[in-house]
């Protein structure tokens, strides 16, 4: 369980890299004035590196208290950011 949470958290500083590029150009969702639809997008791409340190963490305190199969669930939420980012790049 160690290496699974080792390598899935290095996955996800790797991840953090292309984030940040894709957090600034984000904000041009605004160019043509402001609007839910680009502040919940904003807000969605913000949330990233906060689900990641977030799940990071409690997947390493439950570690010992939970079921493995839990620990993969919780340290694979922020694959959801991901995935949904892979099927938008590969949809275009």
């Amino acid at each position: 369980m160690k290496l699974y949470l080792i390598l899935i958290q290095a996955f996800y500083l790797l991840t953090l890299l292309p984030w940040f590029v894709i957090w600034g150009l984000t904000f041009m969702v605004f160019d043509n004035g402001i609007s839910a639809w680009g502040i919940s997008i904003v807000i969605i791409v913000s949330l990233y590196p906060v689900a990641v340190v977030t799940c990071s963490v409690l997947s390493w305190l439950f570690r010992k208290r939970m079921k493995a199969l839990n620990i993969i669930f919780i340290s694979a939420i922020p694959l959801l950011w991901v995935i949904a980012l892979g099927t938008v790049l590969i949809g275009y």
